[in-house]
């Protein structure tokens, strides 16, 4: 396994304790937003100046431009997130959150010219099966016309925001590109603060600091520089099947931590994401293994004729 996708996995393992974390802060959806991108942002910002080198952005502004959109449409996401959660549940919001990958990978073979094979497909199938089961709670909610849009929406941003980062080269990478997406995911969820909350940006001292600091820091701005950094180096298509490894570790992590119970609906859903997973990546090794002999095959030919 690749440095890149060993980071990915990890990322993805911190964002599933986001709900644990989040749970012991009694403070609106939105105040949360705001928060943790304005301490994960202000970390890796700091971290990038201390450095005392030329920020790569400066001679990259196309690639510094499509971080920043892609940052702008994680914080914009979340809050759509959030919102939801509050309207829907946080079953059917996740579940509504993780079609993103689903829009992702259906336009990858026009964004990315990644082909989507048959057995790709079925193992993505599989995934958002194991998905649904996963995180499918609280059927007898009322369902929020206004809560299904924002489901909608987080989906839709989720998309935007895995597009425009797999837009941008390697030029501006790591921790300054991650400082960059989160800079702009904590700028697009202060302007809608101020717009929509203006006389409301106090936070109250009582607020559980410790929570605060461990969601903005270590969550989030470890946890995005872990994720940015590998996902630019990642097909689009591993992002998007893996990606539904975090519902599946924050089920888990409920479980050891909060004491929640698994279902059997739980972990038939637990084996399908985790065999759909490893099926779209064999699929896909074995896919480029035959490429590779075919084309070795075709050179051997070619010699043989020549000679």
């Amino acid at each position: 396994m690749s440095r890149a996708s060993r980071k990915y996995l990890l990322s993805l393992l911190v964002f599933g304790s986001n709900g644990i974390i989040a749970s012991q802060i009694s403070l609106p959806s939105w105040q949360i937003v705001l928060l943790r991108t304005l301490l994960g942002g202000t970390l890796l910002a700091l971290i990038v100046l201390g450095a005392r080198k030329r920020p790569a952005f400066l001679d990259h502004p196309r690639d510094a431009a499509y971080l920043a959109a892609s940052g702008a449409a994680l914080g914009v996401g979340w809050i759509f997130l959030f919102e939801a959660y509050k309207l829907i549940g946080v079953g059917i919001a996740s579940l509504a959150y993780y079609c993103g990958p689903v829009i992702v990978m259906a336009l990858s073979p026009v964004l990315f010219h990644e082909r989507l094979t048959p057995a790709k497909l079925l193992g993505f199938a599989a995934v958002i099966c194991g998905a649904f089961l996963v995180v499918a709670q609280g059927q007898g909610v009322a369902l929020s016309p206004w809560g299904l849009v924002c489901g909608g929406m987080s989906a839709a941003m989720y998309a935007v925001m895995v597009i425009c980062s797999k837009r941008a080269s390697n030029a501006v990478a790591g921790i300054e590109a991650s400082a960059i997406q989160l800079v702009a995911s904590f700028a697009a969820v202060a302007v809608f603060a101020l717009v929509a909350h203006g006389s409301e940006l106090a936070v109250p001292l009582s607020a559980n600091w410790p929570a605060i600091l461990c969601l903005g820091l270590v969550n989030t701005g470890l946890g995005c520089y872990l994720y940015f950094s590998a996902m630019g180096q990642l097909p689009v298509q591993r992002v998007s099947v893996w990606g539904y490894l975090e519902p599946l570790s924050a089920v888990i992590l409920s479980a050891l931590i909060l004491g929640e119970a698994l279902t059997p609906a739980n972990v038939a859903g637990t084996a399908l994401i985790l065999g759909g997973a490893i099926f779209c990546e064999v699929a896909g090794k074995r896919r480029g293994a035959e490429k590779t002999s075919r084309r070795l095959a075709g050179s051997r030919s070619a010699s043989n004729l020549a000679a």
